[in-house]
Protein backbone atom coordinates (compact mmCIF):
# COMPACT_ATOMS: atom_id res chain seq x y z
CA UNK A 1 0.00 0.00 0.00
CA UNK A 2 1.28 3.35 -1.18
CA UNK A 3 1.30 6.46 0.50
CA UNK A 4 -1.26 7.72 -1.70
CA UNK A 5 -3.36 5.15 -0.83
CA UNK A 6 -2.79 5.15 2.86
CA UNK A 7 -3.61 8.89 3.09
CA UNK A 8 -7.20 7.90 1.38
CA UNK A 9 -7.92 5.19 3.89
CA UNK A 10 -7.16 7.11 6.48
CA UNK A 11 -9.69 9.96 5.30
CA UNK A 12 -12.10 7.82 5.10
CA UNK A 13 -11.84 6.52 8.29
CA UNK A 14 -11.74 10.24 10.04
CA UNK A 15 -14.72 11.19 7.92
CA UNK A 16 -16.79 7.68 8.34
CA UNK A 17 -15.88 8.17 12.06
CA UNK A 18 -17.52 12.02 12.49
CA UNK A 19 -20.70 10.81 10.72
CA UNK A 20 -19.33 13.05 7.68
CA UNK A 21 -20.60 12.34 3.86
CA UNK A 22 -18.13 13.46 0.94
CA UNK A 23 -20.59 16.02 0.62
CA UNK A 24 -20.14 17.47 3.76
CA UNK A 25 -16.18 17.33 4.08
CA UNK A 26 -16.33 19.35 0.69
CA UNK A 27 -18.62 22.04 2.50
CA UNK A 28 -16.08 22.14 5.45
CA UNK A 29 -13.20 22.16 3.22
CA UNK A 30 -14.20 23.78 -0.41
CA UNK A 31 -12.62 20.57 -1.58
CA UNK A 32 -15.17 19.24 -4.45
CA UNK A 33 -16.89 15.61 -3.45
CA UNK A 34 -15.48 13.80 -6.86
CA UNK A 35 -11.85 15.27 -5.89
CA UNK A 36 -12.61 13.49 -2.46
CA UNK A 37 -13.80 10.56 -3.58
CA UNK A 38 -10.58 10.15 -6.06
CA UNK A 39 -8.40 10.50 -2.84
CA UNK A 40 -10.04 8.42 -0.74
CA UNK A 41 -9.86 5.52 -3.31
CA UNK A 42 -6.05 6.50 -4.18
CA UNK A 43 -6.71 7.93 -7.57
CA UNK A 44 -5.20 11.31 -6.20
CA UNK A 45 -2.59 12.23 -5.35
CA UNK A 46 -3.20 15.37 -3.02
CA UNK A 47 -1.32 18.60 -1.94
CA UNK A 48 -0.10 19.24 1.54
CA UNK A 49 -2.60 22.19 0.78
CA UNK A 50 -5.10 19.49 0.94
CA UNK A 51 -4.35 17.52 3.62
CA UNK A 52 -3.78 20.85 6.05
CA UNK A 53 -8.08 21.31 4.51
CA UNK A 54 -8.82 18.07 5.03
CA UNK A 55 -6.97 17.48 8.84
CA UNK A 56 -8.35 20.83 9.76
CA UNK A 57 -12.01 20.34 9.08
CA UNK A 58 -12.03 17.02 10.73
CA UNK A 59 -10.14 17.71 13.63
CA UNK A 60 -7.24 15.30 13.32
CA UNK A 61 -3.43 15.62 13.47
CA UNK A 62 -1.82 15.85 9.78
CA UNK A 63 -0.02 13.25 10.89
CA UNK A 64 -2.47 10.54 11.56
CA UNK A 65 -4.30 11.35 8.18
CA UNK A 66 -0.77 9.51 6.69
CA UNK A 67 -0.55 6.83 9.80
CA UNK A 68 0.33 3.41 8.25
CA UNK A 69 -1.88 0.75 9.04
CA UNK A 70 -0.94 -2.24 12.10
CA UNK A 71 1.40 -4.64 10.40
CA UNK A 72 2.72 -2.33 7.20
CA UNK A 73 5.89 -1.75 6.68
CA UNK A 74 7.82 1.65 5.05
CA UNK A 75 8.93 1.62 2.66
CA UNK A 76 6.25 -0.43 0.15
CA UNK A 77 7.17 -3.23 -1.10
Amino acid sequence: MDLVQVFGRNVREAREAKGLTQEDLEGLTGIRRSYISDMERGQRNPTIRALQRIAVALSVQPEELLRLPAGATWPPE
